[in-house]
């Protein structure tokens, strides 16, 4: 998210849910800047039958997911797929699986600044490639949850895993301006839930900006680029989150 703030200057786990949870650049490439839930499987773990939901079944959004799609079209996508050609060897800009969640902090103080940071898109601060950076959701300091991008489409937040993730944005500076935001977590922890729920993705595969280069999904084919990741959302700060997470209770059966 130290990217977020490169950008804006070229141009947010569990105090909320009572329970102390514990920056944006490509966020793999950037720095951008629950209810309760009937009984189910093991909290920790992904939804019995987690046979991965479609994209198609996902765009029934919740109310409270407000949509604000930066500019995305087929230039761009064209952009994303050749970059996932030299970064995971298949050509698509498409995000068909996906396996995990990355939480990043935005290193910026409103949803509007993370916006713009992402809907202009010339090459990152960070890496000079295209298309510039993204993630699929920023998370306001009040609660706001907004959607940026379509959950059909791969966006570079995080390096070598933008083929395989969502990205969540939160606004603020560092992990401790989200963890102590009880609106923001709680609205924070809603949304990493319905997510994780909706796509079978368990609790463990929710994992923080930081912590991308232990993740099993993670691939990079750029060898300069293999040892790359952000500082935001470190492992001590998830394990506060994922246990807020937890504390949220089960998903749903499906």
């Amino acid at each position: 998210m130290k990217r977020l703030a490169t950008a804006a200057a070229a141009v947010g786990l569990v105090a909320a849910l009572g329970v102390l949870a514990g920056p944006v650049a490509e966020h793999a490439g950037s720095s951008a800047s629950a209810n309760g839930v009937a009984a189910g499987p093991a909290a920790g773990a992904a939804p019995p039958g987690a046979a991965r939901q479609s994209n198609r079944a996902a765009l029934r959004m919740p109310a409270w997911i407000h949509r604000h799609f930066i500019p995305f079209g087929a230039k761009r996508k064209h952009q994303m797929a050749r970059y996932s050609l030299r970064h995971y060897g298949v050509r698509s800009w498409r995000l068909r699986n996906p396996r995990q969640i990355v939480e990043h902090v935005a290193v910026g103080n409103s949803v509007a600044g993370v916006y713009r940071t992402f809907a202009a898109n010339r090459p990152d601060p960070e890496f000079h490639e295209l298309p510039n950076v993204c993630a699929h959701f920023v998370v306001s300091g009040r609660g706001r949850v907004v959607q940026l991008v379509p959950l059909g489409i791969r966006c570079r937040h995080t390096v070598g895993l933008n083929h395989v993730s969502f990205g969540i944005e939160h606004t603020g500076f560092t992990d401790g301006d989200v963890l102590g935001n009880p609106r923001q977590m709680r609205a924070s922890i809603r949304l990493t839930k319905w997510l994780r729920c909706r796509y079978g993705i368990g609790i463990r595969d929710v994992i923080g900006h930081n912590e991308s280069l232990g993740s099993r999904f993670h691939r990079e084919l750029v060898p300069a680029m293999k040892n790359q990741t952000h500082g935001d959302f470190r492992h001590a700060s998830m394990r506060r989150y994922r246990k807020a997470l937890h504390d949220a209770g089960r998903c749903p059966r499906a």
